[in-house]
């Protein structure tokens, strides 16, 4: 049976182990945990959401949405544990955490074409014969794996940061000051607004700035921030307004019993199904515990806050992809090595799991014999490929982008909206005709 060796049970490494289980291969699954934890997981299942729940929008006119619609077409196991454990979230998809890596596990455990072992993988042999290797171990790379990645790819490691939001028990929030909206009140009124006049936010805005930030590790001070999770109070401190036009933007969300604007609204979102608990979105910090206590106790409503869970922020690692990495996700120098996740520099829950999927059909592809270019150009995930492994002098991890994919032939009338969806359309197209051409893929 064809062998494959993935290091690293998150989001693409379940991705990947699934879907090439699923093609008859023999996966052989290594993930750290639970012998041993990075310092931002708790849970001892896989594929363990750390940060936001929100797999984000689910429209057609975001490219995230398009990501997803595209996933799905291909049975994507991370996309249907998602839709399987979703809550409501407005117009995004929201999923209860432990459910979501509950059932991904599960699904995991009981493959009779996986095997699972518990081990910190620190070296292997990317050569080794008849052996397919996806090394997805997330962006907090152990010690003694990173130091052996190093010495595989001859290159100095990239870091950023990113940042985890706060949880909040509802039953401690003084629901009297806040109301339920979606942002131009589309879906449902699904998340938990705490509105602010300009008096309270300036205080709001003042403490926080000033707060004090936990102390950085020496390795921890050259920080690369990636600007899609900034802690709330480096957004702040880029101006007095710049919360307001970032997380804390009012627009679109009126009080929907009094028809009331304000200032700034801190918004918070449901952990679970059940509305039990709410992070606080956007609200990913650096802050101090204390001062997290503290600063955040001044948002209107959330004066009695209990923290399930404090915000805190970690190291991220990822690689210099445009010079080690192929299109499909292998490495130029070792082609049976494939480098997925947050480690190969694509940023976000469904892009990690996107780039499982990507390496996963170019190595069924590969054991057919059937070397194969990119995906469609004109798919979000043909851009992420591109987005690995083009020149890029100054490479940073992204997020899926609508520059990702090729520009429509002719103008589009309606507007951003209007392109974005015709953009979508034209991508979904093109992929249901590469399945056409690859029927093997939708098994």
């Amino acid at each position: 049976m064809k062998q494959v060796r993935i290091i690293g049970g998150g989001l693409a490494g379940c991705e990947a182990a699934l879907f090439l289980a699923k093609h008859g291969f023999s996966v052989t699954l290594y993930d750290m945990k639970p012998e041993k934890y990075t310092e931002a997981h708790r849970a001892d299942t896989l594929a363990e959401l750390v940060c936001s729940n929100s797999f984000r929008s689910d429209s057609l006119a975001n490219a995230v949405g398009l990501l997803k619609a595209e996933m799905r077409l291909l049975g994507s196991a991370v996309m249907e544990a998602a839709d399987s454990t979703k809550i409501p979230a407005g117009s995004a998809l929201a999923v209860d955490r432990a459910k979501f890596s509950g059932h991904l596990t599960e699904k995991v455990m009981n493959h009779p074409n996986i095997r699972f072992i518990s081990k910190e993988v620190t070296e292997f042999d990317p050569d080794e014969p008849g052996v397919f290797t996806v090394l997805s171990p997330g962006p907090l790379v152990s010690k003694g794996l990173s130091v052996f990645l190093q010495k595989l790819t001859g290159e100095e490691h990239l870091n950023f940061y990113d940042a985890i939001a706060p949880i909040i028990s509802r039953d401690s929030i003084d629901e009297s000051k806040t109301f339920m909206a979606s942002r131009y009140q589309k879906g449902g009124a699904d998340y938990l607004n705490c509105p602010m006049d300009r008096k309270t936010y300036l205080s709001f805005y003042k403490e926080l700035i000033e707060a004090e930030t936990t102390k950085l590790h020496g390795f921890e001070k050259d920080r690369k921030l990636f600007e899609g999770c900034l802690p709330a109070e480096e957004i702040a401190r880029r101006g007095e307004d710049a919360l307001r036009f970032g997380p804390l933007k009012p627009v679109g969300l009126r009080h929907p019993e009094t028809g009331e604007e304000f200032y700034a609204v801190v918004q918070l979102r449901k952990e679970d199904r059940e509305g039990r608990y709410f992070n606080l979105v956007g609200f990913q910090t650096h802050l101090k515990q204390g001062e997290q206590r503290r600063v955040f106790r001044m948002i209107p409503g959330l004066e009695a806050a209990h923290f399930e869970r404090y915000g805190s922020m970690h190291r991220n690692t990822f690689i210099n992809s445009p010079e080690l990495l192929n299109f499909d996700f292998s490495m130029k120098k070792y082609r049976n090595l494939f480098v997925a996740g947050q480690l190969s520099g694509v940023e976000g829950y469904l892009e990690s799991a996107a780039s499982g999927l990507i390496a996963a059909i170019f190595i069924l592809f590969r054991e057919k014999g059937m070397e194969t270019s990119f995906f469609p150009e004109k798919t979000m995930l043909g851009g992420l490929s591109r987005h690995v492994s083009m020149p890029n002098a100054q490479f940073q991890p992204s997020n899926a982008i609508f520059a990702m994919v090729p520009a429509p032939e002719q103008r589009i009338r309606g507007g951003r909206r209007a392109r974005r969806e015709y953009l979508s359309i034209r991508a979904l197209d093109s992929l249901k005709e590469y399945l056409t051409e690859n029927p093997f893929l939708r098994q």
